[in-house]
């Protein structure tokens, strides 16, 4: 498995959304979810409908997996409504289904997603699947995130994995900002 980054810019995010969101709302919300949520692509692509929205059609603030709460911002829950509106999938459809064969897409079909709009929206380096999961924990730490609370979502052993993973050199500076 070859090394990828996360994406650090946020205008580099920003156009990944346009160029996703204007392709397909399935691929635009893969992107959104991946990167406000750290969830591994296996745990994505295993989704439905139902996990996310409830039988009276509201999006749920939060989804449990693996005995872990995973919190749904208001990107995730924009980008779903988006989704849900383009698509209207019952509940118990996959969230990322494949539209010949309303089965998941695959983690390749994921990996040519995420790497064909990165590299249609100028981004350079290595780009795949992984790189939802170490964007989100990139933006998670330099926004002021225990690093603790991070290694604990991605079930890392140490912190300096966690940091090695999500792409922080022990070189750069720690940006504490206390604003009461």
């Amino acid at each position: 498995m070859e090394y990828v980054a996360p994406i650090k810019q946020l205008h580099k995010i920003r156009l990944m959304k346009t160029h996703l969101k204007k392709k397909s709302s399935r691929d635009y919300l893969l992107f959104v979810i991946g990167i406000n949520t750290g969830l591994r692509i296996s745990e994505l692509l295993r989704l439905k409908v139902e996990d996310v929205r409830d039988d009276t059609g509201e999006i749920r603030h939060f989804i449990t997996l693996h005995d872990q709460s995973v919190f749904l911002n208001e990107q995730v829950k924009r980008a779903l409504k988006y989704h849900f509106h383009c698509v209207q999938p019952s509940q118990h459809d996959c969230l990322f289904s494949s539209p010949r064969t309303k089965k998941p897409i695959t983690r390749q079909q994921a990996y040519r997603i995420v790497n064909d709009a990165a590299k249609a929206v100028g981004i350079d380096g290595k780009v795949g699947t992984h790189t939802l999961r170490k964007t989100f924990g990139y933006h998670a730490f330099t926004k002021g995130i225990a690093i603790s609370l991070i290694q604990k979502r991605f079930n890392q052993t140490t912190q300096a994995e966690t940091l090695q993973y999500i792409g922080i050199e022990k070189t750069e500076p720690q940006k504490i900002d206390v604003n009461l």
